[in-house]
């Protein structure tokens, strides 16, 4: 007991740095570089993040994090009670810097509660004078490259494309070993979305799996519980044997495992193209009604990026819709197929 209380003594002396990123899955992994970088400048400080349920795992399996904090802002906590309680659980943990690469009011407001003094966001945040150091919002930054710069954290050129790291878990390992017969090739399609415009239609994705197929992979199909429905309309038209659908049958840490056998990824502009990075495969990101400029493009060698630019009404927002603003979808529909196949020809040929 006397070491127990000793051990938690010393964890009360250490500096400790708060990470506040509450977005998508995505925005959650684009956040790790920052933190490895951070860990690295400064490995005798104690990294907690602030996250949402969805994000957990992400960060719950990054070497640099010691806490994660889940904040369920559109569940259990969504209250305006909820938010003051978090607020004063993070007062008391006492950090000396808060990072908040999130742009939200409730990010900020959290942020003003917590009375920490040095705080770090972008000029573009709601709410963004509670923050003591506003960093420039540059639009035409990667992600990554800009949450580095939040963080203080200057690299030369394109010293800045640090690979978001997933640690590794031995029976996660095993297990996906065990699922996945070691003999054949994989290849693996992402083909959900939150938003129905970044999805990539289900006839297309179809007819990139019969080119994988033809080119001797078996086909994993990959992604959460809520793209089971789509990912399963799309499974049905192939015999078993040469397709695999995993949607929604295995957590994100095994997600990324199963990636790690496979050559490549086809994914839209959605968190699987970043999973592609933390497995070190390459992705072929098809953005429908999004854009590459908006600064979550895959950035690990021999990815590739699908984008029809020929359009007045794209992008027609960062995130998407549930439906075609005009009705047409030509963003995804206007995309050559054989154009993916040619990018896809370019990394197998590799």
């Amino acid at each position: 007991m006397a070491l127990d209380a000793q051990y938690m003594e010393i964890l009360n002396r250490q500096e400790k740095i708060l990470i506040i990123q509450t977005a998508f899955i995505g925005d959650a992994v684009l956040t790790l570089p920052m933190i490895q970088q951070l860990k690295k400048s400064n490995p005798d400080k104690l990294i907690d993040v602030v996250a949402a349920p969805r994000s957990r795992e992400i960060f719950e399996n990054s070497d640099a994090v010691n806490k994660v904090i889940i904040y369920d802002k559109h569940g259990k906590d969504k209250s305006v009670i909820s938010l003051f309680r978090l607020a004063r659980q993070l007062k008391a943990e006492k950090y000396s810097v808060i990072y908040a690469p999130h742009r939200s009011f409730r990010t900020a407001l959290l942020v003003f509660l917590t009375e920490v003094r040095q705080t770090y966001g972008f000029s573009n945040s709601s709410f963004s004078y509670v923050y003591k150091y506003l960093i420039p919002y540059d639009p035409s930054s990667h992600e990554v490259k800009r949450n580095l710069v939040l963080a203080g954290i200057e690299l030369a050129d394109e010293e800045w494309r640090i690979l978001p790291e997933i640690k590794g878990n031995r029976s996660i390992e095993e297990k996906i070993s065990n699922f996945l017969p070691g003999s054949q090739r994989y290849a693996a399609v992402a083909p959900g979305s939150v938003w129905y415009t970044k999805r990539y239609p289900a006839e297309y994705f179809k007819e990139i799996i019969r080119f994988l197929i033809s080119s001797g992979f078996t086909v994993i199909i990959t992604g959460g519980s809520s793209d089971q429905k789509y990912c399963d309309e799309i499974a049905q038209d192939f015999p078993e044997g040469r397709i695999i659908n995993t949607a929604g049958e295995f957590s994100i840490r095994e997600s990324i495992e199963i990636l790690k056998h496979c050559d490549l990824l086809v994914s839209n502009d959605s968190a699987p193209t970043h999973f592609g990075m933390c497995a070190r495969i390459p992705v072929v990101t098809i953005y429908c009604s999004t854009i590459p400029e908006f600064g979550f493009y895959p950035y690990y060698e021999k990815s590739e990026i699908i984008n029809y630019t020929h359009l007045k009404c794209k992008p027609c927002g960062i995130h998407g819709h549930q439906a075609c603003p005009l009705g047409t979808f030509d963003c995804a529909h206007k995309i050559d197929i054989n154009n993916i196949k040619s990018a896809l020809n370019r990394i197998i040929s590799k």
